[in-house]
């Protein structure tokens, strides 16, 4: 039977690269854009500040904003 023997000092140690604050930016801006317009969906969308007519999205979102102690009735 042969035996394998792995020396861990004849290998190169592996670092993590980092990510450049240029390419994350864009990807940060982008979901902190979605997570602001969740919340107005979740916290805003009724009433005189209602961009879509009815209740629908407040029916849809209702038991989120119970979750995120949004009063609604």
């Amino acid at each position: 039977m042969t035996e394998a023997v792995f020396d861990s000092a004849s290998q190169p140690a592996i670092q993590p690269t980092p990510i450049p604050l240029r390419e994350l930016l864009p990807w940060a801006l982008f979901g902190g854009l979605l997570l602001l317009l969740a919340l107005y969906f979740v916290g805003a969308e009724q009433g005189a500040t209602s961009i879509f007519p009815g209740m629908y999205v407040h029916e849809f979102v209702h038991d989120g904003r119970h979750l995120l102690g949004f009063p609604c009735h």
